[in-house]
């Protein structure tokens, strides 16, 4: 009785919002890495197909080839190098993947260059412009390309970089203009390069967009403002157009749970293991049936609330691999019991809790507060359109539910 709460129309409307961000005619692909941040790669990646991605950009080959193993046919990017002894199911899948460092582009040539039947390799070229973690500087990259345009059974097709700190202009338009000086000149040099991309959810939420020839929106595909650009401020009104663009995408995952146990504790009575916290009253004490086994961290102990009957609740005791405990004392009306509905993230009645709240609370970010939700955890997906009483489990919107039915203890769905 926990569950993440998929909404795929927020999903389809934060599409439609970053694709306006884009600009008209920019391919969109979204990141669906780490399970689709946590909300579940293959039944995310359906529904933005459906509603007019233009490809998936993710970080490993495994991922690239469950999503077609589930049937995605939309062009896919790899952002990391992959074995190059996959290299030959990378061609057959036509699974485009990165290539940024000279070693493991030799090991990657010889490999491909000793098959030279079959469709090629695409392949897109990494620049490191500022982010240090990754892709070929300027001189190494036009070797790269050059490399890369002279051999068999290997296509050139985009380069790319990555933005170290969007809310920084100054370091953004730095590795901008490196960027395209850099490509310009691979341009000039081996001929046509494929497509150019630099940015992220950052910058699209800042709406400085360096749309280019396609733009890759992680976490604010999921309804989330990166969260180095909350509150951020300066003279140029670059919280404004945070304000303004974040308040537009709709966060997608919501966390929810219903007790499954309610106890009346007197004062001075340990929570959990340890104990932590002990009550300083006669106390009326749930159980939630979520803790670190589900991704709700060891961290947030007596750090977190949850919400019912929309109201404010805190968390108290320390999280357990299985359960976290509610203090729902000051709740009026009829005692909590196990018909409530506790919201742990999302919204319930005008209260909100938000990803980046729990990202506070736990001293992380709101990409760590989702994606570190497990597989355990069943998801439920539904459509805005769709009363949440009538909300039906993924296995019932997508046709192939041994792939997409998530979270093993069917015991706990609602």
């Amino acid at each position: 009785m926990a569950w993440a709460e998929i909404d795929l129309g927020a999903l389809a409307e934060n599409l439609t919002t970053l694709r306006r961000l884009a600009g008209p005619g920019t391919p969109v692909h979204p990141v669906v890495k780490g399970d689709a941040y946590g909300h579940g790669a293959i039944p995310v990646a359906r529904a933005l197909e459906e509603v007019g991605a233009d490809g998936f950009c993710v970080a490993t080959m495994d991922e690239a080839l469950g999503l077609r193993e589930a049937g995605i046919e939309l062009p896919i990017l790899v952002a990391y190098p992959i074995p190059t002894a996959l290299a030959g199911e990378a061609r057959r899948r036509a699974i485009s993947i990165t290539v940024g460092d000279r070693e493991l582009l030799d090991e990657l040539l010889r490999v491909v260059g000793a098959d030279a039947e079959g469709p090629p390799l695409v392949v897109q070229i990494e620049i490191e412009t500022g982010l240090g973690r990754g892709g070929f500087r300027s001189a190494d990259a036009i070797e790269a390309a050059t490399r890369i345009r002279d051999a068999a059974a290997v296509q050139l097709a985009g380069a790319w970089t990555h933005l170290q700190a969007p809310e920084d202009a100054r370091r953004s338009q730095a590795q901008v203009i490196e960027f395209e000086r850099v490509t310009d000149e691979l341009q000039e040099r081996v001929g046509s390069l494929g497509a150019r991309h630099v940015s992220a959810s950052g910058s699209l939420v800042l709406g400085e967009a360096a749309s280019l020839d396609g733009v890759r929106p992680g976490l604010a595909t999921y309804g989330l403002v990166p969260d180095e650009l909350l509150g951020h401020d300066n003279a140029s009104g670059r919280a404004r157009a945070v304000a303004a663009e974040g308040g537009a995408l709709r966060p997608v995952l919501s966390l929810r749970a219903r007790p499954v146990h309610v106890a009346e504790l007197p004062e001075g009575w340990g929570i959990s293991y340890g104990p932590t916290f002990t009550t300083a009253r006669p106390s009326r004490i749930v159980t939630l049936p979520i803790g670190y086994g589900d991704g709700w961290s060891r961290a947030l102990s007596n750090r977190a609330e949850a919400l019912v009957r929309g109201r404010r609740v805190p968390l108290v005791g320390n999280v357990a691999m299985d359960a976290v405990m509610a203090d729902v004392t000051d709740v009026p009306g009829e005692p909590v019991g196990a018909r409530d509905e506790f919201v742990l993230i999302g919204e319930q009645g005008e209260e909100r809790i938000a990803a980046a709240d729990v990202a506070m609370a736990r001293g992380t970010n709101s990409w760590e507060v989702v994606t570190t939700l497990a597989a355990r955890l069943p998801r439920v997906y539904h459509a805005a359109s769709v009363p949440r009483e009538t909300r039906t489990l993924i296995a019932d919107a997508f046709p192939d539910p041994g792939n997409v039915q998530v979270g093993g203890r069917r015991s706990r769905r609602p």
